[in-house]
Parts: structure tokens; C-alpha cells; sequence
């Protein structure tokens, strides 16, 4: 696994404490010079994934979060593009850290979007599919950085696309 960046969420959170850690996938999806990213109600974007069930591959689990968050049909996971880790104070009792590992994957999809199958967090957040360039969600995403509304991800999306921006593009 290649790590493309650490992103601290809180200053205080000490990877060297007790930490439990989450693997997630992610992928990126281009058509053209367009990527299918997930539009969310506040106006950000982010790439479609999520957590790794226990006794799930990482395949499976792109597979799945595609169907659910897109409507999309993975038909090919090629290359890893790389991982981010990200750092947080751990909720769970017992923890000091929470550690999560988004590993990005180069994807393709069939054609055409079915029905959406979100969970509850995502239904809230307004989950939409959408083809965009990366220069309009990077837009999107730095603006909604400055708000006091922005939500976690949203460095680690960034850093994404900054790195699609100047390697792929």
C-alpha cells in the first residue's frame, strides 16, 4: 500500500496510543476527464466508498458502496492509486486514537444508474451521483471547506483530487 498523506483530524490524536483502526475503499471513476463522485446536500463532493466489513474483501466492499451510494455497476477494479490515513480521537472506550485507511482504486462502471440504496447518514447527507470535473468539485469542496458546517472528509477528498489534478489530468 502506498500512503499518499496522514491527515491529523485533531492535533491530539497519537498514533503510538491504543488505536483501532478502520480499512475502506474508495473509487475513482473517470469518464473522460470527468469523475463520478458522490454530490452531497451542503454542496461538496466526495468519491463513493466506504468501511470494509469483517470477512469482506476489498473488492467486495468497492462493489458494494458503488451499487449503494451510485446505483453503479462495477464492471472493473484496476490499479491502487494509493491510500490516505487519517487520525482522530478514538470514541470508543478504551482507545486514545481512530485510525481509518481509504484506499483509492481505479474503477469502471456500467452504463446508466439504477436505484440508490443508502444507508441512514447517507440519506441525510443528500447522497447524489453525479459525472463532474475534478476543477468543479475541487471548487466546490474548498468553498465548503470555509464553512463552519464542513464535514471530516472533506481534507482527505481534497487531497485526492489535488493529486488526480497533477498526476492523471
Amino acid at each position: 500500500m502506498n500512503v499518499l498523506a496522514e491527515i491529523y483530524r485533531h492535533p491530539q490524536a497519537d498514533p503510538s496510543g491504543r488505536t483501532i483502526s478502520r480499512m475502506s475503499v474508495r473509487a475513482i471513476i473517470f469518464q473522460g476527464r470527468d469523475l463520478l463522485l458522490v454530490r452531497v446536500a451542503m454542496g461538496g463532493y466526495k468519491f463513493p466508498g466506504g468501511g470494509v466489513d469483517e470477512g469482506e474483501s476489498q473488492a467486495e466492499a468497492l462493489r458494494r458502496e458503488i451499487l449503494e451510494e451510485c446505483g453503479a455497476t462495477l464492471i472493473h477494479i484496476g490499479d491502487e492509486v494509493g491510500a490516505v490515513v487519517e487520525y482522530k480521537l478514538a470514541i470508543d472506550e478504551g482507545f486514545d486514537t481512530f485510525k481509518m485507511t481509504s484506499c483509492y482504486f481505479l474503477c469502471d462502471v456500467a452504463d446508466g444508474f439504477g436505484p440508490q440504496n443508502l444507508d441512514e447518514y447517507e440519506a441525510d447527507l443528500g447522497f447524489e451521483p453525479r459525472w463532474v470535473s475534478i476543477d468543479e468539485a475541487l471548487r466546490a469542496n474548498r468553498s465548503l471547506l470555509e464553512t463552519k458546517s464542513a464535514p471530516d472528509w472533506l481534507k482527505r477528498e481534497i487531497f485526492v483530487l489535488e493529486y488526480l489534478q497533477h498526476n492523471f489530468c
